[in-house]
């Protein structure tokens, strides 16, 4: 079996009121994986500790076979990061930030840097503080794809990015993938995901809830909708997640198959999309009932 790329394993950490607790997911090389959970779930402590920039109270993360918590100076350059809101340098042009940049990395590839920066329609004589949040994320991830990192990871990179270049970056993003790359995606938009992840890590409450592959979500998470009775009659158990409402109730099973045939026709039973489960299973366990 292929040893992951990226390995978290029981990692905790408190700060006041919230805990990180016993999280762990393995993302094997050459695919990109979405980290999915409402506000305050948890993604952004376990993306700040594959980082460094909180250190786990317990548990482990190895990357590429190695202790990274142990290792992290000497691994981290073959990580690359954009964050959710690049902050750069106030009245620096691109060109001066990206030179400074490319110090840090010897394998900086200054044509690639040049071409992305014509794809995405910036100029190195720009000033970063002058741009647009997503001028900036375009310009966070001309450093980041010209470092040819083994881990890209991406924290809500496509806040502030229209529609069309979205899906433009989704299909040059699953283009670097190869046996040694491998992409950890954090965002809000489902739908991005369901165009390009091959695993998705739900996080809630301070703990991954599962990993799994999008074949699995869409052959067997299901949801259903039907009114109060149904519910009464066949029990809660059956259901991961649940909503009522005046009118009925939304629930999410993982037997999609197995509530076909227990609702024959009673019901509406369909496939759940990634924004049905971030909703109804991402919410908190006291919302949930």
């Amino acid at each position: 079996m292929t040893e992951p790329l990226l390995h978290l394993l029981g990692v905790s950490k408190r700060f006041g009121h919230f805990a990180l607790r016993d999280a762990g997911f393995a993302l094997p090389p050459g695919l990109m994986l979405g980290l999915i959970g409402p506000n305050g779930a948890g993604k952004t402590t376990l993306i700040k500790a594959i980082l460094g920039l909180v250190r786990p109270d317990s548990g482990s993360i190895r990357f590429q076979g190695r202790d990274l918590l142990r290792e992290g100076p000497a691994l981290r350059h073959r990580i690359a990061h954009v964050p959710d809101e690049p902050r750069f340098t106030p009245g620096a042009s691109l060109r001066t930030l990206k030179e400074v940049h490319a110090t840090f990395h010897p394998a900086w590839d200054e044509a690639r840097w040049r071409e992305l920066m014509g794809e995405f329609g910036l100029e190195p004589r720009m000033v970063a503080d002058r741009l647009s949040l997503g001028q900036r994320t375009r310009f966070a991830l001309t450093l980041a794809l010209s470092r040819a990192a083994d881990l890209l990871v991406l924290d809500e990179p496509t806040t502030g990015l229209d529609p069309v270049f979205r899906r433009e970056l989704l299909a040059r993003l699953a283009d670097t993938l190869d046996e040694r790359r491998s992409i950890l995606f954090s965002t809000h938009i489902t739908s991005d995901l369901e165009l390009r992840a091959d695993l998705i890590t739900l996080v809630r409450d301070g703990e991954v809830v599962f990993t799994t592959s999008q074949d699995d979500l869409r052959e067997t998470w299901g949801v259903v909708k039907g009114g109060l009775e149904l519910l009464e009659e066949q029990g809660q158990a059956l259901f991961q997640g649940l909503r009522r409402n005046a009118h009925g109730f939304e629930g999410l099973t993982r037997d999609l198959e197995g509530a076909r045939r227990r609702f024959q026709g009673r019901a509406l039973v369909e496939r759940a999309s990634l924004e049905d489960i971030l909703v109804l299973m991402g919410r908190r366990k006291s919302d949930a009932a």
